[in-house]
């Protein structure tokens, strides 16, 4: 009897063992509404797209694995109908899709990837991870206190209520853009290179119904449900408000704010079946910071052209990956090319020098190695220097607005030699096919020229021409 009850209660720790494992592990397509300490995943070899593990409430946001190029991962905060992951762990690392990439949930929520030596934790002791219907990932603990947070942790997209502070920064996913608050503005910025950034949009508060006062701190921002970002700095009364086309209208949904790919700060609202543009901070097509690629013009009404007004746009002249960042050095020869009817964008967010003349203006950029091009306004004397590889300037209709470029002496030709390359190759071949068939053609006539002289030889054409040397001797010995 002992035995038997032995033997029950056995069975039962193992059931509830099995059934606690198992209640850990999430297959694809199977989300919880919460992670628990013990919880582990891997990546599904099947799952093309995204792997959900867990959900929010609403059923509207999954946190997962996201799917990169095939073979590597994202762990990413994701919404059904958008293209791009409200949230990814780490925007400059992804980890490899295999068995060897795990998530798991100790207390710290944790991707581990030896193969690609990606480790990523919370670095926290928390009890249960969940998601709430703002796509906010939580690690809280029993009593409800919050350990860790992704608002704290934005990437290119800010989310309703979502608090941005002086500390923060939205970078596009193509890493060339960010969005930062400034003491009383909201400014955007262009990477120009490794170390320097260009100030390309600027929206200062307005300071209306409450005003910025020294020494209270930073300003934050914040996306309000009633449609606009407000920027605020104590309490709840906002020292500014860039409205949406939402604002004050009665509408209900999710509003997000996104640093777009190509550098503009848009505006969506989720209605429930579908994501609308909800605001942009920059109308226009020229005003954004590259529209038309390195050394052209953007032309309001017109579109894009090259500067050297040479070639056709998208082959205008490229600056390649190798070239240094400056025009210093021994080796850094450059060519000049000029072009009027041009202007620096966001001119008002750049520096400037007055000088007398476009040829002291230029002169002021030939005797800087680290000046890539000058721009002179003939009107105002006004002398703007770039000192950042040049890309896309503004066409005005204006000529005595003067642009003065430098182009490293190699740029641009290196495509015109492989052209040049590809171009000489198939000559080459054009040549050799065309030699193969003469020497084809001149064999065929030597040996149909040859064989006739060989019928010619072996007697005449006709009934003889088959006679052989057999044939021959019958003919002597009759004669006999």
């Amino acid at each position: 009897m002992e035995s038997l009850c032995s033997n029950s209660f056995s069975s039962r720790l193992l059931l509830l063992f099995v059934f606690f494992v198992l209640s850990h592990r999430v297959n694809a397509g199977e989300p919880v509404l919460e992670l628990v300490k013990g919880f582990e995943a891997k990546p599904d070899s099947s799952v093309v797209s995204f792997q959900p593990l867990l959900t929010d409430p609403s059923g509207n946001f999954s946190l997962g694995f996201l799917r990169l190029n095939g073979s590597r991962l994202s762990l990413a905060v994701t919404h059904p109908n958008l293209t791009d992951p409200l949230w990814v762990f780490d925007p400059t690392r992804s980890a490899s899709w295999s068995h060897k990439t795990k998530l798991f949930f100790n207390g710290s929520l944790v991707i581990s990837d030896p193969s690609s030596r990606v480790e990523w934790s919370t670095h926290t002791n928390g009890d249960r991870v969940i998601i709430r219907n703002d796509s906010n990932l939580l690690v809280v603990k029993t009593t409800s206190s919050v350990e860790w947070e992704s608002f704290d942790f934005p990437g290119n997209t800010l989310v309703e209520n979502q608090n941005f502070t002086s500390a923060m920064a939205l970078v596009s996913s193509n890493g060339q853009y960010s969005m930062r608050l400034g003491s009383d503005f909201i400014g955007l910025y262009a990477k120009v290179n490794e170390d320097s950034q260009q100030f390309y949009w600027k929206h200062s508060a307005l300071q209306a119904k409450a005003k910025i006062k020294d020494g209270s701190g930073p300003i934050l921002a914040r996306i309000n449900p009633n449609g606009y970002i407000g920027m605020y700095q104590i309490g709840n009364i906002p020292v500014d408000v860039e409205a949406f086309n939402s604002f004050q209208k009665p509408v209900s949904g999710l509003l997000i704010l996104r640093l777009e790919p190509d550098g503009n700060l848009r505006g969506y609202l989720w209605d429930g079946t579908h994501w609308a543009l909800n605001y942009e901070a920059i109308r226009e097509t020229c005003d954004l910071p590259n529209p038309c690629g390195p050394y052209s013009l953007c032309t309001p009404g017109s579109g894009c052209s090259c500067i050297d007004n040479a070639t056709v746009i998208g082959e205008c002249i490229h600056a390649n990956s190798e070239s240094p960042v400056d025009f210093c050095g021994k080796t850094a020869e450059f060519k000049v090319v000029r072009r009027g009817g041009v202007e620096v964008p966001f001119k008002e967010l750049m520096d400037h020098k007055t000088t007398s003349s476009l040829g002291e203006c230029e002169e002021m950029c030939v005797e800087s190695c680290k000046c890539f091009g000058a721009v002179y306004n003939n009107g105002s004397g006004f002398c703007y220097l770039v000192d950042y590889p040049i890309r896309t300037m503004l066409g005005v209709a204006d000529a005595s607005k003067v642009g003065y470029f430098k182009v490293r002496e190699g740029v641009g030709k290196k495509k015109s030699r492989v052209g040049l390359t590809v171009g000489m190759s198939l000559l080459a071949v054009i040549a050799l096919v065309l030699m193969v068939a003469m020497v084809f053609v001149w064999f065929r006539s030597w040996s149909r020229e040859k064989r006739v002289l060989e019928e010619d030889n072996g007697l005449s054409p006709g009934p003889y021409k088959n006679l052989g040397s057999d044939s021959f001797r019958s003919v002597e010995m009759s004669r006999r």
